[in-house]
């Protein structure tokens, strides 16, 4: 318990500038677990002219919740009989007419791109038909799709040396399945990979959201993270962005995810900068998020999926930032 409430004293204390490191601004890479599994994908959808490839564990297709709560709960999330996926005919067309409208990139980026998806056998939060939906949009644009679902995870990050068991679904949502997700699904999007590193060589760094929004407005938590290897300090290298889940940002299981999802020891020997951003929970009127979710339904405003979007502005702009000299 001290050392927990210590973790929350060290994430309140004042965090630095995000630093510029001369990053590789083009072939971005992004993964995310559950809400951020949509928000990976949102991400890729409307930025893909610099966002090479996406992973997504228990993620859906781009826009399914187009905009409503319910939909987000009901037909994205656990779709029945009255709650059915939205048709891929009518989100890939609403895809289309976004990018005709510039307001993401333009579809026609999607095609070629490794995507790699995964769906846990025990995850009852997240249904499998919904992972299917979202390999069905990508394939749909001719992406590189890779779908792994034959593992008995719960709904939750998936590696194979930490966490809880691994049918699990409960805080912090990291569950050992003797499977290493975060290799895996790097290894899709990047192509052969050297060892990953026996312990973490490299620097997690602390910054300040308020830097790129105002972030309690947008539930973003004032205190982002990025992991950087020593061999990054120089510039040149790749980022990867990795998006917590519900209830998984900082303010929630301190840095257990941020230490324990799987990408750092693969980022030490890859050269490759790992991007941390942070929800956090919000009970304002105009953003209601009481699980620190990212917003894959509309709660930041009607523009959440666009590159005009709230959150994926503030996302965007630390890529920036991190590519800059």
């Amino acid at each position: 318990m001290m050392r927990w409430l210590l973790c929350l004293f060290c994430l309140a204390a004042h965090a630095d500038p995000l630093p510029a490191l001369r990053a590789q601004a083009e072939g971005v890479t992004v993964s995310g677990v559950s809400s951020g599994g949509f928000m990976a994908v949102q991400l890729h959808v409307a930025h893909s002219a610099s966002v090479s490839g996406a992973g997504a564990i228990a993620g859906g297709p781009y826009y399914c919740a187009q905009g409503s709560l319910f939909a987000a709960m009901y037909n994205c999330m656990a779709p029945g009989w009255w709650t059915p996926l939205p048709p891929l005919q009518l989100l890939k067309a609403r895809t289309d007419s976004l990018s005709e409208a510039r307001r993401i990139d333009p579809a026609r980026g999607l095609a070629g791109a490794p995507v790699w998806l995964f769906s846990g056998t025990n995850d009852h939060a997240v249904k499998p038909e919904v992972v299917q939906a979202l390999r069905a949009y990508y394939t749909a644009y001719r992406a590189k799709v890779e779908l792994v679902a034959d593992k008995p995870a719960g709904h939750a990050m998936v590696t194979d040396d930490r966490g809880g068991p691994c049918a699990h679904t409960e805080a912090p949502f990291i569950v050992d399945c003797d499977y290493d997700a975060a290799g895996a699904l790097l290894a899709h999007l990047l192509g052969k990979l050297e060892p990953r590193a026996r312990s973490e060589t490299g620097k997690l760094l602390r910054f300040d959201q308020n830097d790129y929004a105002e972030a309690k407005a947008i539930s973003l938590d004032e205190t982002g993270f990025v992991y950087v290897p020593a061999a990054c300090t120089g510039g040149g290298c790749r980022v990867h962005v990795a998006f917590h889940g519900c209830r998984q940002g900082a303010s929630e299981v301190g840095e257990r995810f941020v230490r324990d999802a799987g990408y750092n020891r693969w980022a030490d020997t890859n050269r490759l900068i790992v991007l941390y951003p942070q929800a956090i929970k919000r009970y304002s009127f105009f953003t209601f998020n009481p699980r620190g979710c990212w917003d894959w339904w509309g709660y930041t405003g009607a523009d959440y999926a666009t590159r005009s979007g709230a959150q994926m502005r503030a996302v965007k702009a630390m890529l920036e930032r991190l590519s800059a000299s």
